[in-house]
């Protein structure tokens, strides 16, 4: 690879059982294992992915923190350097949608930059039924904290690979994070040595 690849660090909060580490999976490596079958994080664990925008690649190192508390003080020190920040919640559980305020707090306490982007994601929309955290809801939220918001499932692979690549466009078009500004860009994302990519236009929003 070649050494002047610009590299982005992400990280995934959230309360445990979210889905953090089934995103993360599902973005990298595109399976998906049910709940029973994901370990919890002890710590912090990452994986990394390649990503193209206009034609320039980045290397995104995604970091999955563990969601208990006891591993709060572990986890504070993998904040610093972020330049973009997924804070998830789980749809069928208003208790992780209520703790997303403390999480919030946390990102402003430990990162390293004032302008590190965020974006709240409401995961598990597959499973409708359960909802008790409106779209409407997550949306308000997110507007009011002026974050990006994005509803997918990881089970379904609905909207995780838009997110992260609406997060990675909105860190690039942010000066203070040292990176290029492009808008509408179009992305090739890479998963490992896998021959098979796919372009796609996005416009970036902002809520």
């Amino acid at each position: 690879m070649s050494t002047d690849t610009p590299t982005l660090k992400l990280l995934l909060i959230g309360n445990s059982n979210v889905g953090k580490s089934s995103l993360l999976l599902r973005f990298t490596d595109d399976t998906f294992l049910p709940q029973e079958e994901v370990s919890a994080t002890i710590g912090v664990d990452f994986k990394v992915n390649m990503m193209q925008v206009d034609g320039q690649s980045y290397k995104l190192t995604i970091w999955d923190t563990a969601g208990q508390e006891r591993f709060r003080t572990l986890t504070s020190s993998y904040y610093r350097g972020a330049q973009g920040v997924i804070l998830v919640y789980d749809v069928s559980n208003r208790e992780t949608f209520d703790a997303l305020h403390t999480w919030w707090n946390e990102v402003n306490t430990y990162c390293s930059s004032p302008d590190v982007v965020k974006m709240i994601v409401g995961n598990k929309v597959d499973k409708e039924s359960s909802r008790v955290v409106s779209h409407r809801e997550g949306s308000e939220l997110a507007r009011k904290l002026q974050s990006l918001f994005v509803e997918c499932s990881a089970k379904t692979n609905m909207g995780v690979k838009e997110a992260f690549e609406e997060l990675v466009i909105k860190i690039i078009e942010t000066p203070a994070l040292r990176q290029k500004s492009q808008s509408p860009s179009t992305i090739r994302v890479t998963s490992g040595s896998e021959d098979a990519q796919e372009d796609r236009s996005y416009e970036t929003c902002s809520c």
